[in-house]
This record gives C-alpha cells, structure tokens and sequence, in this order.
C-alpha cells in the first residue's frame, strides 16, 4: 500500500558554465540543491538540463537528484529522474524514484513526487511504497 508524504522545500539551482544558444534556442546546464522539510527531512542534490525556446512559456528540461536524509524517520537515499516540458504555459511534469536507487532504510523504495508552487513557495506530495515488513 502506497505512503503519502508531505511538506515544503526550497531550491537553490546555479548556472554551470554557459548556455549554448543558436537559433534563439538555448541549451544550459545547472546544479540543484534542495531542502526538504515535512515528512521528507533531506537535501537533494543533482544535475539538471534545460532548453529554452523563443516562444514564451515553451521549454522543457529533465534533471537527476540523489535525495538524503529520513522519509517519515526512515534514513537513507534515493534518486529521482525529472522530466517536464512546457508548451506556451502548460506543464507536463513526470517526477519518479529511479528503481533500484534506494538505500539504507529506503532500499527498494519506488514512487513518484508530485510538485505544487503557491505564493512562491513550493510543496511537494511524494506518492512511495516500500518492501514489505519493513
């Protein structure tokens, strides 16, 4: 049965060298750090690629992000892929636990998290399972 977490975060993402622009689209890479707060109390870390398109609110990115810390008091790590795209202003957003890339107490963990941003703040709603017994 799947496990509902919940809480805040904030992210701290840097330009990693310069964007290859050509065509007016750019291409650039930057780091992420997070910080987690709720029932996820960890900092994320990981790499992440964009392209920027001319057309206002159309661009789309993917990214990689190793997670450490507790998950509902559970320690450990994991990793998740990120995939969005947006066509002028809609989002598609896929945010998932790369299997087999959990640790600790988090091994075997599988899941998807789920991105919300009000006021500026951001909240996240990670949707896990885990084995069994554990």
């Amino acid at each position: 049965m799947a496990t509902i977490a919940r809480g805040s975060f904030t992210v701290d993402m840097s330009p990693q060298g310069e964007a290859d622009t050509r065509d007016g689209v750019s291409l650039g890479r930057l780091s992420l750090r997070k910080r987690f707060e709720g029932d996820l109390d960890a900092t994320g870390e990981g790499q992440m690629l964009t392209a920027m398109t001319p057309v206002k609110g159309s661009a789309g990115y993917v990214a990689i992000e190793r997670v450490t810390g507790a998950l509902s008091g559970r320690a450990g790590a994991f990793v998740l892929q990120h995939t969005g795209t947006m066509d002028k202003g809609a989002q598609q957003l896929s945010i998932t636990v790369v299997p087999d890339s959990g640790t600790g107490d988090l091994a075997g963990i599988t899941g998807a998290l789920r991105i919300r941003i009000a006021d500026g703040q951001h909240f996240y709603e990670f949707e896990y399972t885990l084995p069994a017994g554990d």
